[in-house]
């Protein structure tokens, strides 16, 4: 049997670098090595390089998206994007892959950039799911504090507009650390949000098409031990619990299951997505934002619930590398 030869592409150029690296290598791991010939290209900035076993390094060829190694050379019939951030959920990578015509695991192109820009994201939503408030704000707009706090309320949350995992994302309970927090976000990006605070629980939905046939994951309660769920609390063990399956009632999950599907298809995604929402003591769910490429560390939400519903890692991919080759 030819084994399909996947390039699994990981590191990228975002703060989350790390996380994706990690992600990568538990999904190599749990890849059926017989069926698959995989190839972990790290990519950062204009180096995409393979490592050999020896400790040497190898360059992707961009112009074919190919790789030679001691003068053997392998063209990729696939690509597995573990990139969160910049290029991989942003739609930088996607488009190149496009013209390569080399498939992928992730969502298209446009659907990235859709759901990687927030204010994006939410403008696309608008009407089929609920939305806290927000201002956006671009880079040497007036900030005025007075004004945004009269409109929201407080506490806020502000936020880099296109970034992850939390990074220059700051919780605001005085009109007075708004500055500081608006030049944190400003520190990610050119472009930030500021939201009104939808205080409840936290819930992350895994969502995926594959084969004609929908799959929602269980829900995952996430509590962190911080005031909310930041870089820290994500990634360092014991500063949040995550209970899968959340407890919750009946008529919650079923408009979580809506709202996440909805949000899935209106954005044309493809391959797992994470969808986290808030949802308050009256259970009402409100969308806070969509992971086209989620998390796959040990201690990431996904691979708890696939396992949680029955799935190996190994079986996940195997569904959306079948379906994204169809595509």
């Amino acid at each position: 049997m030819t084994r399909l030869k996947i390039a699994l592409l990981a590191g990228g150029d975002s703060p989350e670098r790390e996380i994706a690296l990690q992600s990568a290598a538990q999904i190599e791991a749990a890849l059926d090595h017989a069926k698959y010939d995989i190839t972990l290209i790290d990519l950062h900035r204009r180096d995409w390089h393979y490592t050999a076993p020896d400790g040497r390094q190898w360059q992707v060829d961009k112009n074919d998206f190919s790789l030679t190694v001691d003068g053997v050379r392998k063209a990729f019939d696939y690509a597995l994007i573990i990139i969160h951030g910049t290029p991989g959920e942003d739609g930088k990578l996607q488009g190149y892959l496009d013209m390569m015509e080399i498939p992928y695991s992730s969502c298209s192109m446009t659907s990235s950039v859709i759901t990687f820009d927030k204010i994006t994201t939410k403008r696309t939503l608008a009407g089929r799911v609920n939305l806290a408030r927000e201002v956006f704000l671009r880079r040497g707009e007036a900030c005025d504090a007075e004004r945004i706090v009269a409109r929201l309320g407080l506490p806020l949350f502000v936020k880099p507009n296109a970034n992850g995992s939390s990074f220059g994302v700051t919780k605001v309970h005085t009109a007075e650390e708004l500055p500081a927090a608006v030049a944190a976000a400003f520190a990610q990006g050119d472009e930030i949000l500021i939201e009104e605070c939808i205080a409840g629980r936290e819930i992350g939905c895994g969502v995926m098409v594959a084969g004609g046939r929908e799959y929602l994951f269980p829900e995952t309660e996430i509590v962190p031990k911080k005031e909310f769920f930041d870089y820290e609390a994500k990634y360092t063990a014991g500063r949040s619990e995550e209970i899968t399956p959340a407890d919750i009632a009946p008529e919650v999950r079923a408009e979580l299951n809506r709202m996440t599907l909805d949000a899935y298809k209106t954005c044309r995604c493809s391959g797992v997505v994470r969808v986290d929402f808030i949802v308050t003591p009256q259970g009402k769910p409100y969308f806070i934002e969509l992971n086209s490429i989620p998390g796959m560390s040990a201690g990431s939400i996904v691979p708890k619930q696939a396992r949680a519903m029955g799935m190996t890692l190994g079986e996940l991919y195997d569904l959306i590398i079948a379906d994204t080759c169809r595509k």
